[in-house]
């Protein structure tokens, strides 16, 4: 999204309900500001371009905001005494620290019930959707109503669970639910596609490893009944990268789960 301005009067520009960016006027100077409007961290990209003005640094910026605080972007400096000088610029963000360090020590649980097994359809590197910065997803066969468990401990950041459209067209994505939990080291755990009013946890809730959160669906980007599950880094514009992460299984630790393969939780 662009937002398009010249310099005036303060003005703020707030997506979301998580991430404002304000622009103060200095008297002929501009300067912009980011403030995160939530209790998590945020991982938020501007690019800005401008006439007549300059300013004090790159014109893309990628930088995490801790929770509840806000900081000055950039600061342009006007450069023409005849002209206000004017701007636009885009940004984006998502939840968790760009910089954060993955426990590669902890042992996830498999996301369902206890004794309970399920086909993985895509594991690690699968070629289908599994590449790239979600190389490391795993999309398991889950009937609609299948009891989804926390794989890790953490507190819920986000819930979408208002939908009930499924498809495969561009522009799908938009329909899926979630949940979105943020792990104590700054990573977040993600489970998509989950059935319509399925949430059983709230924002704000902490939740331990193996809890009941939610029932699995079939909605958003997805051709049959499914839940993708990946462990994030926040990167730029919006964008996550999956991590690697080890399982716990009934017969050992899972390192590379693959397409095909069905691995009981104990």
């Amino acid at each position: 999204m662009i937002f398009l301005a010249h310099v005036g009067p303060a003005s703020a520009d707030c997506r979301d309900e998580w991430i404002c960016v304000d622009a103060v006027d200095q008297g002929g100077n501009v300067e912009l500001r980011a403030k995160n409007l939530r209790e998590y961290p945020i991982t938020y990209t501007l690019r800005i371009r401008t006439r007549d003005l300059s300013i004090d640094g790159p014109k893309t910026v990628t930088r995490t905001l801790a929770p509840n605080q806000s900081e000055q972007i950039m600061l342009l400096s006007n450069d023409n005494s005849r002209s206000d000088g004017d701007y636009h610029y885009s940004f984006d963000w998502t939840v968790g620290d760009k910089d954060a360090v993955h426990d590669d020590d902890h042992l996830y649980a498999l996301p369902y019930s206890s004794g309970k097994s399920y086909r993985i359809i895509q594991g690690y590197g699968s070629r289908f959707s599994h590449t790239g910065l979600e190389e490391f997803a795993i999309d398991l066969d889950m009937p609609v109503g299948t009891p989804v468990h926390a794989a890790r401990a953490g507190v819920v950041a986000r819930v979408q669970e208002s939908h009930s459209k499924g498809c495969w067209e561009d522009g799908c994505g938009q329909y899926a639910n979630f949940i979105v939990i943020l792990h104590s080291d700054g990573t977040t755990g993600e489970y998509y596609h989950l059935q319509k009013d399925g949430a059983l946890v709230a924002v704000g809730e902490s939740v331990a490893q193996g809890q009941m959160i939610a029932y699995s669906g079939n909605t958003g980007h997805t051709t049959m009944p499914h839940l993708h599950f990946a462990v994030y880094r926040a990167t730029d514009w919006g964008n996550t990268q999956s991590i690697p992460v080890r399982f716990q299984g009934a017969d050992g630790i899972i390192y590379r789960p693959r397409r095909g393969a069905r691995h009981q939780a104990p």
